[in-house]
């Protein structure tokens, strides 16, 4: 298969697993933080690297498809959105925000581990991870193929990505 054929295919089910995961999130979002009608932003920013008083949640996915999906949240945004999920005010990032984020992160990647299943893929899911700071990259090696998907609230913005290996 010629490189213009891959990056067509490559392209093609991109566009689909982007499709699935926009719809996924917004779901998950919905029924579990309380956060309805997210409006689908386009990708302004390096979705991988770029985070400055984040919260970003990770899972790692191994199998016949090798990624990692990540929920990028602002710490004020994860700290509410953290209240929503407990049903207690949560006004700064500790434990609690770790766990809802770390919990939402593995939500999506199920869903998206679901989506590749289906296709005949065997995947297996880590236990989720979570990174806090001011200011922190996040970068998976081998320059990994990469879908992202931005999302508005009335509050701020967060991002999920899935980072994955090429053929």
């Amino acid at each position: 298969m010629n490189a213009h054929a891959k990056q067509s295919s490559f392209d093609k089910n991109a566009t689909i697993l982007t499709q699935h995961l926009m719809r996924d999130v917004k779901e998950i979002f919905s029924t579990m933080v309380g956060l309805d009608d997210l409006l689908h932003l386009p990708i302004q920013i390096d979705p991988i690297t770029h985070f400055s008083d984040c919260v970003s949640a990770l899972v790692g996915m191994a199998g016949s498809f090798n990624g990692l999906v990540c929920l990028h949240m602002p710490s004020e945004l994860a700290a509410m959105a953290t209240s929503n999920m407990l049903g207690m005010t949560v006004r700064e990032v500790n434990e609690d925000v770790h766990d809802a984020m770390g919990e939402i992160a593995n939500m999506i990647a199920g869903s998206f581990k679901q989506h590749l299943s289906t296709s005949g893929l065997d995947v297996r899911l880590s236990t989720p991870s979570v990174v806090t700071g001011k200011e922190y990259i996040v970068t998976p090696h081998n320059n990994p193929n990469q879908i992202a998907v931005r999302f508005a609230t009335d509050y701020d913005w967060f991002m999920v990505a899935v980072a994955f290996e090429s053929d």
